[in-house]
């Protein structure tokens, strides 16, 4: 039982993260990225909090196998600036309007982000295959990330 809490507080952390960084960003969704000039493969705005929550329980799950599983204190940490970056991007498109800072962001999460998969892979493979889901949105993001910097 006790572990069931390490799953269900990593998961509350990420909606938190997730949530946080929404309400930072409500004001550009409203006002300024609709008039952006975006990719054909941007997703509709439906699509973004279906995608997000499911990544995020996948994240969630992957901490609190991490946290029963091996405690390993470098492969947390890069958890935790993973999911900081993932705020901060919100606020560098969103909050700051500025695409190139968000791009830098992103890019810098990608790479954390397989990082983490890599080193989680030896104490736990499903914790690292948790992640794929999260890395090829990732990928999808840093395109349209990328587009919005080019074109507009």
């Amino acid at each position: 039982m006790k572990n069931i809490v390490y799953y269900f507080l990593s998961m509350l952390l990420c909606f938190a993260v997730g949530l946080s960084a929404s309400y930072f960003q409500s004001d550009s969704l409203a006002e300024w990225y609709p008039l952006l000039d975006k990719s054909s493969l941007t997703p509709p705005a439906l699509a973004f909090p279906i995608v997000w929550s499911i990544l995020y329980v996948c994240m969630g799950v992957s901490l609190g196998r991490l946290i029963v599983g091996c405690r390993d204190k470098v492969l947390l940490g890069l958890w935790g600036v993973q999911l900081l970056l993932n705020f901060l991007w919100s606020i560098f498109f969103f909050t700051c309007r500025n695409p190139l800072l968000g791009l830098v962001d992103i890019l810098l999460l990608d790479v954390l982000v397989l990082l983490y998969m890599v080193n989680s892979r030896r104490y736990d493979k499903v914790a690292s295959c948790l992640f794929a889901p999260y890395f090829l949105w990732l990928l999808l993001a840093t395109y349209l990330n990328g587009y919005v910097y080019l074109y507009n």
